[in-house]
């Protein structure tokens, strides 16, 4: 009776999340009210503060401890290619290529290459939002269409799926498994071009049915006009984007492993090895690098280049202390007792197909937090070591579960409730109504459709 009422805890805190979160209320407050009421209510109410100090808390700072840098350095990148205009000339550049005839796809391709090269999901609204709406204008495209272009293209084939991405959603798995960022290249990239091809049949569907509204009347946060005379040129544009991607490579593939790391098994090193550690160095390492070579060669180009660093690392404080809420939710939920029934309900959904189970588990999880790294660090605390072993034991290789791990975090993670979805609505001047439906189907129906398939033929091929 104690592990049922423990269960109803557990679900009841996870139903009022998603339920509050959906209704704006900050995650930062909702994940330790509600980890400390499933507390509660499974029974362990006299551990309350012992677990809120010793558990939740230390969830929450192991996170930022380890991911804060990535975070940090990628918000700083974002602003700094954002006010040099470095972000609007390659998307203007993409769209001049292209033509009038393809705005969608040059959008699409536009937030690609931005969130490929390493500038966060968030960044790339604010920066391809303004253009978006101006060629969506003089198109006579419905501007309800604008955020499932921007999304599509931002937080879906190049946030999870294609290999060497450096969004975060691609880093975490590596801490678990022993991979780097390039884990399973073939099955991202088949999974990452599935998924474009069919969001944009799916919006270029769209657009023939409701081609006759027009760009539409009475819009709010119409972007003002942008003066687009003095922008850098393409290829100035995408060196540091380049830099990204190839110190990335350099650091992650050549120059770590020939370091001497053995250091890393002493206990004041947390007693760890450098294979969990190689991709969060080569990113930390890249992003540096790209920041440094965007402040070289723009410098002259922002109106005060420590407001936009500034700037940049204020940004990075709401989605790293947002996901590290959540992390320690995750971590107090699991440490109660009646989340061994869960634990063992989960694994056992698929008996003998742990890539089906992981991607159920990383779905429902980002589902139910509303983020997609958020969700599938609290899948990977509670069961990343059983999913390992479940796939060593199946002589399945870890880079296939990387792979399916981080393709599985950018399936529920955007319910209506997610973070994303709520800013990219806020910032378009759009509502639920108006955009959801579209943005659902291009980030959540098409994806899950796509990476769960592949998963179940992949597990069933391997046997």
């Amino acid at each position: 009776m104690e592990q049922l009422f423990g269960i109803i805890g557990i679900l009841l805190s996870l139903v009022l999340l998603m339920v509050l979160a959906y209704r704006g209320m900050s995650v930062i407050v909702l994940a330790p009210v509600l980890a400390m009421l499933a507390v509660v209510l499974s029974g362990e109410g006299n551990r309350l503060l012992g677990i809120y100090t010793q558990v939740f808390m230390y969830g929450v700072l192991g996170f930022v401890v380890k991911y804060f840098p990535v975070f940090l350095l990628g918000a700083i990148f974002g602003k700094l290619m954002e006010d040099s205009g470095a972000a609007r000339r390659i998307a203007l550049s993409i769209i001049g290529s292209l033509g009038s005839s393809r705005v969608i796809l040059a959008i699409v391709l536009a937030c690609a290459i931005l969130t490929y090269g390493g500038v966060s999901v968030f960044v790339v609204v604010f920066a391809v939002y303004p253009i978006a709406a101006s060629i969506f204008r003089e198109a006579n495209i419905p501007k309800r269409l604008i955020p499932a272009t921007v999304a599509l293209g931002s937080a879906t084939f190049t946030m999870t799926c294609l290999p060497g991405t450096v969004q975060i959603q691609n880093i975490i798995p590596t801490a678990y498994f022993g991979t780097d960022i390039y884990a399973a290249p073939v099955l991202g990239t088949v999974c990452g071009v599935l998924i474009a091809l069919g969001g944009m049949l799916w919006l270029r569907r769209r657009l023939a049915a409701i081609a006759h509204e027009g760009y539409g009347e009475n819009h709010v946060n119409e972007p003002p006009a942008f003066d687009d005379s003095n922008l850098p040129g393409l290829a100035m544009a995408l060196a540091p984007i380049v830099c990204v991607i190839g110190c990335n490579y350099l650091f992650s593939e050549i120059l770590i492993p020939q370091w001497d790391t053995s250091y890393l098994a002493e206990a004041g090193f947390g007693a760890t090895d450098v294979d969990k550690l190689r991709s969060l160095w080569a990113m930390i390492a890249g992003l540096f690098l790209a920041n440094i070579v965007a402040i070289a060669i723009y410098l002259g180009r922002y109106r005060n280049v420590s407001q936009t660093i500034t700037a940049g690392a204020m940004s990075a404080m709401l989605p790293t202390f947002n996901t590290g809420s959540e992390v320690g939710y995750g971590a107090t939920i699991a440490s109660l007792a009646a989340f061994a029934l869960v634990k063992s309900a989960v694994v056992n959904i698929t008996p003998g197909y742990p890539l089906i189970s992981a991607s159920l588990a990383v779905n429902i999880l980002a589902g139910i937090t509303g983020s997609a790294s958020g969700g599938m660090s609290i899948a990977l605390a509670a069961l990343g070591e059983t999913y390992r072993e479940l796939a060593t034991q199946a002589g399945i290789d870890l880079a296939l579960l990387h792979r399916v791990v981080a393709m599985s975090s950018g399936g529920f993670d955007t319910l209506p409730h997610n973070g994303f979805v709520i800013t990219i609505f806020t910032i378009c001047g759009l509502t639920h109504r108006q955009s959801y439906k579209d943005l659902g189907m291009v980030t959540l129906v098409i994806p899950f459709t796509v990476i769960f398939t592949v998963t179940v033929l992949l597990s069933v091929a391997i046997g």
